[in-house]
């Protein structure tokens, strides 16, 4: 299949499009406007709905909306813009409807900058608005690969009934690579008795409610809920390793910052020093166990996480190590993106070489 360049954010517009996106709902912020850009051309085309709200809270409500009547539906926005989506979101999570989040990372905290940045982690997968919820996360590290998650992340919002949050940086966005365009994987799909897309007097009257007054009534449904994210563990954790079999040094990073690091694991491979990149590409569910395995291998030295925040995911790594091995950080915040000389020379640091 022959090959196409494309910029990033457009990319991951037009392959919610070929995932059978019909609707988008959002509003402008850097580095993430192309893809609202791209949809308003592309959706009348193929008999979708484009609309820019008034802000990002109608914009997330709208999704509510059409994700309750059954549609495929994103959003994308960029960190601060996710930030006034978080109660839309939680919403959306508890009423159990599929939708896909596109976050665009950018410098932080407040309104920051406009510069690639990881620093959206925690806010994405510890949920970020109020209440026992989830979302799925992922995670991609490429423009091709952010085409295939992205396509993917309609399934899985429909598998499970669930929000799905693409996380990516705006270094992702804003490039471009040559890509070919995939179809994800066929899955079973349930069909969507749940939706109100309207009854005729055909069956009774679908309700999507997000309260649940009685205390009784709530904790049936966080129940149900947990239930559906242990499921979500077992059947959908994805995650890489490459270099050396045998590490003394393993990195973990994701997204962007695992190309860095990359670049420093074969640096320091012709070194003499071997090391391997563990890169999950679910950030939630995060592939704890599988670390762990990579981690606690008997040559294994130095366990660093390399982000591109003040370290948020290191958080998850030493949960996952469970202290059989030191875990170190190296990544900077607000937008200054670390080179593979600078990771490699603080590897030899860590390992005192």
């Amino acid at each position: 299949m022959a090959k196409e360049l494309w910029k990033g954010n457009e990319a991951i517009a037009e392959a919610a499009i070929k995932a059978g996106c019909k609707f988008f709902f959002g509003y402008p912020i850097t580095p993430q406007n192309e893809i609202p850009e791209y949809f308003s051309k592309r959706l009348p085309e193929v008999s979708g709905c484009f609309l820019q709200a008034e802000s990002e809270i109608a914009a997330i409500n709208m999704v509510y909306g059409a994700a309750g009547a059954g549609s495929r539906v994103m959003t994308s926005s960029s960190s601060p813009g996710i930030s006034l989506k978080q109660e839309g979101i939680t919403y959306i999570a508890c009423a159990e409807l599929p939708a896909v989040i596109v976050n665009m990372m950018r410098g932080g905290p407040g309104l920051g900058n406009i510069a690639p940045s990881q620093a959206d982690y925690y806010q994405a997968t510890r949920g970020g608005g109020n209440g026992d919820y989830r979302t799925v996360v992922l995670a991609p590290a490429t423009i091709q690969e952010a085409t295939d998650l992205v396509q993917e992340a309609f399934d899985i919002a429909d598998m499970y009934r669930i929000p799905v949050v693409v996380l990516a940086d705006g270094m992702i966005g804003q490039m471009m690579e040559a890509i070919e365009w995939r179809t994800p994987k066929k899955r079973e799909l349930p069909k969507k008795t749940w939706a109100t897309d309207g009854t005729k007097l055909q069956r009774q009257h679908n309700i999507v409610n997000s309260l649940f007054i009685d205390a009784g009534d709530c904790t049936v449904q966080n129940q149900k809920l947990a239930k559906k994210y242990e499921a979500i563990v077992q059947n959908e954790i994805k995650y890489s390793i490459t270099g050396e079999e045998d590490p003394e040094v393993v990195f973990v990073a994701y997204g962007t910052m695992s190309r860095v690091a990359r670049a420093a694991c074969m640096r320091l491979n012709e070194q003499g020093i071997k090391a391997s990149l563990f890169r999950p590409i679910t950030l939630w569910p995060f592939p704890t166990e599988q670390l762990k395995a990579e981690a606690v291998k008997p040559n294994v030295k130095a366990v660093i996480t390399v982000e591109l925040s003040m370290g948020q995911m290191v958080d998850d790594v030493k949960i996952a190590v469970e202290g059989a091995k030191k875990v170190s950080f190296v990544g900077t915040g607000g937008g200054i993106i670390p080179t593979p000389q600078e990771i490699e020379e603080a590897a030899k640091k860590i390992l005192g070489r």
